[in-house]
């Protein structure tokens, strides 16, 4: 597959990130916002980092999604199904641009992107990669049903002081009713 496929849901379309998600996705990165994602990052490196989730889709079948409001067409944000060189599992992870928090955006985004990745992929397992100190994204990761795997492998370079790794629900613990079905 060389690009992301469309999931829509109630409020949301994830679709493949355009030149125009650029900006906002560099903004994020250049904020304190990014500090739990390995920032701040210069604009250059935030190209690098925005290609790199772009090409996982040609390279390895899944990547970042850029995240809209169906209603109004704006980016707010994205949700990755990722798994770098240097990542020992498949990864959900999810950024919302300044503005878009409070809404349930990135557990909307986030679910539509496990429910494909354990529906269309076939998947059985993804983990979520976390700073200890990011409350927000362990909150939603919790909100999900994931809870802490301590014996899980974190990604190369990392340890505990840096990295927390949150086990999704399989898709047999979600049971029919974890699973959403997106048009």
């Amino acid at each position: 597959m060389s690009d992301a496929p469309v999931i829509e849901t109630q409020r949301l379309r994830l679709r493949a990130h355009r030149i125009e998600d650029f900006g906002p996705y560099a903004d994020v990165f250049a904020s304190e916002r990014s500090q739990h994602m390995n920032g701040p990052l210069t604009r250059r490196q935030a190209w690098f980092a925005f290609c790199s989730d772009i090409a996982q889709w040609h390279l390895f079948g899944h990547g970042a999604w850029g995240v809209e409001e169906r209603g109004t067409g704006a980016f707010v944000g994205q949700v990755v199904l990722g798994r770098l060189p240097h990542f020992p599992e498949l990864e959900l992870g999810w950024f919302l641009v300044e503005g878009f928090e409070g809404r349930g955006y990135a557990q909307e985004a986030a679910q539509a992107a496990r429910d494909y990745a354990y529906g269309e992929m076939g998947r059985d397992t993804l983990v979520s990669y976390i700073a200890p100190r990011n409350a927000r994204s362990i909150a939603l990761a919790e909100r999900l049903g994931a809870t802490p795997d301590p014996e899980a492998a974190r990604p190369e370079g990392e340890n505990a002081d840096h990295c927390v790794v949150y086990r999704h629900p399989s898709p047999d613990a979600l049971g029919d009713g974890g699973m959403e079905a997106y048009a």
